[in-house]
């Protein structure tokens, strides 16, 4: 490309950027990208058990499980772990570039999960790779999508534009629930193949109608940091998946060498991260982004709050489609749709508190609001501790909406509040590195909410099961076996919508038994029944690590001080004149001297890689005069 293509480019660029409607095209374009990402989150989650009937695979073998785990988390894992560094790329190459790269890359991907030909083992290794590549593609649009909005968007509208961003991701992820539902049964490949057409569009609409107005901070690729991070967080991650795993005689893997060596190996290894990151010139993470008060604070509330959120919506389903849809005359096999839809009410409550918190944080700044969410959140909570197993759905109903106000009161403001907080040429890594942080917490809010529901279960689950079993016929060697098996089968056959019994103890005892007995069993009282008072004790104890959490998030959020928006350093005129500088807040003096530092080391950096090329360059020859 020629320099005068290159100069008429950048004009048309400047005039569509310039005109009042080109930050909602970027609003409704990143919000497209962003809802894409997270409904194909969880839409696979609703849909597995076709997906396995599909590929003729059951996930509830031993040798199994592993597939429905990565199935199910390896999305979430390689997002945690890429985001941060495409969101550095996008820093240094163009944020736009990186996100339509992003929605051709998911898109992609999304056509190869829909193709397989293979069955068995073979097609599930061939799911898991094609959707980890695919959340290359989540990744690259998560990553630069906040950046995007908050380079478009003026300072005093931001809070709106990130509040509807934010909240569409969150929705994206109750909706990605009921669109499973539906299109499953149907034939599984529609799951994926659901996203082709918005992610066409949405790529030929980035290309033509998004362009960079972010300052591009072009510098060396930090290849040590990527890789430290990559393999300490990856080890990390690995070792939460595989710890919720039966391991020999017992029944959680969190003594297993190989977890406990992924575990202790990764925080060692993202230890000596962090210590690369100090060394280098110019660092995918920056550490000294740590040094603004609202950046460090909206980030420690935000991984509080995934950790808090992320296992929620995988006890809600199986305490919905376990215990309470079976008794309210519900078969199994309906319970994965059922469970989505009476999530609703907090996919609403996100909808309506989202927008309207971040336009008030605008104004007011997020500090309010992100304590006084996460404070209705954790009485959510609390509420939802409180309740028995077999609810009244209107009390129910409640509290989930007011989980989703409360989590929408925090969402919106805190997101605007991190972004407002960066410079202009840290927006994509600053974003990066939000994301990471909220990814990460979701793998491990899982892996501790699974941990916490499985050792409530473990006590009191196979005394219950053994007495209802053998009072039913069941010989007592069958039962003891069946009651020895491990509570993660249970809790996965619940998730998927089988019919636990049935799975559990094959057609062959059960044909063994009279016909009102196996009826019984395979009937929707038995098992709600049996586990109804083993679950309610494991519940108890994930919703008190859930209002912990919360509670600790607002303290945080408390602590981020008043309403700070960074204020780029203007240039000097050349008349010499004093600028006029207009300062949309006016920060404390704290922030100025932690916005001094960083602007000071970032200056440094630039002068260390200017000596350095220079360095490389000395005794070349080049053309000119003065």
């Amino acid at each position: 490309m020629t320099d005068q293509q290159i100069d008429r480019r950048a004009e048309r660029a400047a005039a569509a950027t310039a005109r009042p409607g080109y930050k909602w095209i970027a609003l409704s374009n990143t919000t497209i990208g962003v809802l894409m990402a997270t409904i194909n989150s969880s839409i696979v989650m609703i849909a597995l058990p076709d997906i396995f009937r599909g590929i003729g695979v059951n996930p509830l073998e031993p040798g199994n499980t592993s597939y429905l785990l990565w199935l199910m988390m390896g999305y979430m894992v390689v997002t945690a772990v890429l985001v941060v560094a495409f969101g550095r790329l996008g820093d240094m190459f163009g944020r736009v570039r990186m996100y339509n790269a992003g929605f051709a890359v998911f898109t992609l991907f999304s056509i190869m999960l829909s193709v397989t030909w293979m069955h068995g083992s073979a097609g599930a290794l061939w799911l898991i790779v094609m959707r980890i590549l695919q959340g290359v593609g989540g990744a690259l649009l998560m990553a630069n999508s906040s950046a995007i909005l908050t380079d478009a968007f003026p300072t005093h509208q931001r809070g709106l534009a990130l509040g509807l961003n934010q909240v569409a991701g969150i929705a994206g992820s109750f909706i990605g629930l009921v669109l499973g539902g539906l299109l499953a049964p149907i034939d599984w490949r529609i799951v994926f193949l659901v996203s082709v057409p918005v992610g066409l569009f949405g790529t030929v609409w980035a290309y033509w109608k998004l362009h960079d107005t972010g300052e591009r901070h072009h510098s060396s690729v930090d290849w040590w940091g990527n890789i430290s991070f990559a393999v300490g967080l990856i080890a990390v991650l690995i070792g939460i998946t595989y710890g919720i795993q039966p391991y020999k005689t017992h029944t959680m893997g969190w003594t297993n060498p190989m977890v406990l060596s992924c575990l202790i190996g990764g925080v060692v290894v993202l230890a000596i991260f962090c210590v690369i990151e100090t060394k280098v010139a110019e660092p995918m993470f920056r550490l000294s982004l740590f040094k603004i008060r609202a950046f460090t604070a909206g980030n420690i509330a935000s991984l509080l709050a995934s950790l808090g959120r992320g296992g929620l919506m995988f006890v809600l389903i199986i305490w919905l489609q376990g215990i309470w849809l079976p008794q309210h005359g519900y078969s199994f096999e309906q319970t994965p749709l059922w469970a989505g839809i009476y999530m609703l009410p907090m996919t609403v409550g996100f909808l309506v508190a989202g927008p309207v918190s971040g336009y008030l944080s605008d104004r007011f700044g997020a500090r309010a609001f992100g304590t006084g969410g996460m404070i209705v959140a954790a009485f959510s909570f609390a509420w939802l501790a409180l309740m028995p197993v077999n609810f009244h759905y209107w009390e129910f109903a409640t509290a989930l909406l007011l989980n989703g106000l409360g989590m929408g009161l925090f969402a919106s403001p805190n997101r605007a509040g991190i972004m407002n907080s960066l410079p202009r040429q840290r927006r994509g890594a600053g974003a990066g590195m939000t994301a990471t942080f909220q990814n990460a917490a979701m793998v491990l809010s899982i892996g501790v909410f699974f941990t916490l529901m499985i050792a409530g279960l473990s006590k009191a689950l196979p005394g219950a099961m053994t007495s209802g079993l053998t009072a039913q016929g069941v010989p007592a060697d069958v039962a003891s076996k069946v009651a020895g098996l491990p509570p993660v089968s249970v809790l996965f056959a619940s998730l998927l919508g089988y019919n636990p019994v049935q799975t559990i103890l094959g057609q062959q005892v059960l044909g063994a038994l009279p016909a009102h007995n196996a009826a019984y069993l395979t009937g929707r009282a038995f098992f709600p029944s049996l586990i109804s008072q083993p679950f309610s004790d494991g519940l108890g104890v994930a919703f008190l690590f859930a209002i912990i959490a919360c509670l600790i998030a607002g303290v945080a959020s408390l602590l981020r001080g008043g309403k700070y928006v960074y204020v780029e350093p203007e240039a000097e005129p050349d008349d010499g004149a004093v600028p006029a500088t207009v300062a949309p807040v006016e920060p404390s003096h704290a922030d100025r001297v932690e916005a001094d530092e960083i602007e000071a080391e970032d200056e440094r950096a630039d002068e260390e890689t200017f000596a350095t090329d220079n360095s490389r360059t000395a005794g070349v020859g080049v053309g000119g005069s003065d």
